[in-house]
């Protein structure tokens, strides 16, 4: 049993060091990488003291962003596509902004193309539309997202779940950062429990790798720095093409208080403001679903020795 348990430690220590993995999209010099971060621990339970209540629980192992879209990112894909996305120029590694939740699925239906996947979301030209029976990878749980498809943008449980889940020891924190204190307000950096927020109004976001420390899972910046839309509609239903849809996390001109897991607000999907960005989720490669098989030994063997 000490082998054993020993080896569930170890594994487990490996399983955090190595659950970031980079996905490569395009070609040449339009060639650019989505950080992932794997989140296991399938069927955890749900958080009932954050917005919306019940929130968090997924019962798959999954991918997420560890930071948030950049421009250079967005740039790239459109000089490979017809895309024609416009966002705010505010530097290559900065997340980018002023895109639409239209746009930011269209971004993501592209990223599917590829690599060589099914469209997550249905457009008919440029109008989003719901999958329906007929069609190949329909979800009657979720009529927005294909279930054939590799990338998407996080569900209002994806997000919740990587933002404020502490997979060790089992429990929501308030803030994104694992703590239920307020974060340090910083301009940027990578220090634990900072988050970009309490900047002034006419200052920028900070480099998408430099958006505060990061949560237990190791993602960046779903604290502050910039808004991210999510893919659930504010009523959780997913049934209606235009209804308004989740944002969260904050934004640095705004106090730590809009990074609590009781905050989430919802806004038209055509809104494009300058403080509203995203990040991209991802079905788990077989590697990264070994690496959850191992968390989940090792969590297990630790509280069966205690």
């Amino acid at each position: 049993m000490k082998i054993i348990t020993t080896f569930a430690f170890v594994a487990l220590a490996v399983s955090f060091a190595a659950s970031t993995y980079a996905d490569t999209f395009g070609s040449g010099l339009n060639t650019f990488a989505i950080d992932f971060v794997t989140i296991g621990n399938p069927g955890n339970a749900d958080d009932t003291t954050g917005d919306p209540n019940p929130a968090g629980s997924v019962a798959n192992t999954y991918r997420i962003g560890q930071f948030e879209i950049s421009e250079d990112m967005i740039d790239k894909a459109n000089a490979q596509s017809s895309l024609s996305i416009t966002h705010l120029n505010r530097g290559a590694n900065k997340p980018v902004t002023s895109i639409s939740w239209f746009e930011a699925a269209q971004f993501v239906n592209w990223l599917n193309i590829d690599g060589g996947s099914t469209p997550a979301y249905k457009f008919n030209g440029n109008i989003f539309e719901l999958w329906t029976p007929g069609d190949a990878g329909y979800n009657p749980n979720n009529l927005y997202r294909n279930s054939n498809a590799k990338y998407f943008l996080p569900s209002a449980d994806e997000w919740y779940k990587a933002a404020y889940y502490d997979p060790i020891a089992d429990v929501y924190y308030d803030y994104p950062t694992g703590s239920d204190t307020p974060p340090t307000a910083v301009a940027s950096g990578t220090a634990a429990g900072t988050a970009v927020v309490s900047q002034p109004f006419f200052a920028d976001p900070a480099d998408i790798t430099q958006a505060g420390g990061l949560s237990p899972y190791g993602t960046m910046g779903q604290g502050g720095n910039v808004w991210e839309w999510e893919e659930t509609d504010f009523d959780l239903v997913n049934d209606s093409s235009s209804f308004a849809r989740d944002v969260r996390g904050g934004v640095w001109k705004l106090n730590s208080g809009v990074l609590l897991s009781l905050v989430r607000l919802n806004l038209n999907p055509t809104v494009a403001g300058d403080n509203i960005g995203f990040r991209v989720a991802s079905i788990p490669e077989p590697s990264t679903l070994l690496l959850g098989a191992l968390v989940t030994v090792g969590l297990l063997m630790r509280r069966r020795r205690n």
